[in-house]
């Protein structure tokens, strides 16, 4: 099949590579333009654009789609179907009805369970023992089409948004393969609009720990937001960045340590402890909590995280 390809991170790298391989002529890839990242903040071309350049594909880097000139190389480039997996940009109706076979979405959730930007975040945070990805006909809405397949997945007790994230992009790469395979016999499903939720964009001021919050809790915040925005928390008034967690027995003041296990320090919350595994301080690696207490002491009775403001 003759295919437009739009996508940006590694999530739909995979799948990008995937179509390639069953054979599919891929005739345009579009992704975001190159932006700052890293440490020195130097100029880098997306995953997929990467990936594009590896299997010499061609590349369009608009800012939007939403001006005639942006849309020209989609439509010079005949597609029958476009497959669209974490672009970022927002498709216009007049893009979306270029391919005659219109576009197919790989979404990262169970719809209409986790419509919008951060679905394997929020799915980590609200406790969700399974999720997966599916197979969605596009259509204006944010989310809203009908559903051609899905595929389905546990999620660990141990899952960060990265490691999640890894086996979806297998997942959501194999599906898509397979639904092309099978597009004329697939039979599109319409959303409940009784199950719907939707999975905001990840603001980095979502990433401060409240210990009065129970372990439980924190510890799907540690998970979610790893490795964006990263759990965070306050020792001595300098940042800590909290990357691995683990709910223990224990009570005391929230926010106080009051233990230490196996070299992890054991930190009360509203419900429950929570012993700190992996930290990590600014301007330095992440460290196992016992060689960071080396140079950073922590024992019982030290107080993390700055005190709530009246009322909150």
């Amino acid at each position: 099949m003759r295919l437009v390809f739009a996508g940006t991170p590694p999530f739909a790298a995979r799948a990008l590579s995937a179509l390639h391989e069953a054979g599919h002529d891929i005739a345009l890839v579009l992704t975001q333009p190159d932006r700052p990242s890293g440490r020195g903040l130097r100029t880098r071309p997306s995953a997929v654009a990467e990936m594009a350049a590896s299997l010499g594909l061609p590349v369009a880097k608009p800012a939007s789609l939403r001006e005639p000139e942006s849309r020209a190389p989609i439509e010079a480039a005949s597609p029958e179907l476009m497959v669209v997996a974490a672009y970022g940009l927002i498709l216009p109706k007049s893009v979306l009805a270029i391919p005659p076979l219109g576009c197919l979405n790989i979404h990262a959730s169970l719809l209409p369970r986790w419509r919008g930007a951060a679905p394997i975040q929020r799915a980590i945070q609200a406790g969700d023992t399974e999720t997966g990805v599916a197979i969605m006909v596009m259509e204006a809405g944010l989310d809203t089409g009908p559903v051609l397949l899905e595929r389905r997945v546990a999620i660990a007790p141990t899952d960060t948004a990265a490691t999640l994230t890894d086996t979806l992009a297998g997942l959501g790469a194999a599906a898509i393969v397979e639904a092309l395979a099978r597009l004329p016999s697939l039979a599109p499903r319409p959303q409940d609009p009784g199950g719907v939720t939707y999975a905001a964009k990840i603001d980095k001021a979502e990433g401060a720990l409240d210990w009065r919050l129970d372990a439980a809790t924190l510890d799907r915040q540690v998970r979610a937001f790893d490795p964006f925005p990263g759990a965070e928390t306050t020792v001595g008034g300098e940042p800590l960045k909290v990357w691995r967690a683990r709910p223990v027995t224990g009570s005391g003041e929230p926010g106080t340590v009051i233990d230490l296990q196996d070299g992890c320090p054991v930190v009360a919350c509203g419900v429950g402890a929570l012993a700190l595994t992996i930290v990590q301080r600014p301007g330095s690696r992440r460290l196992p909590a016992a060689e960071f207490l080396k140079g950073r002491p922590m024992p019982p009775g030290t107080r993390l995280g700055e005190a709530p403001p009246p009322g909150a």
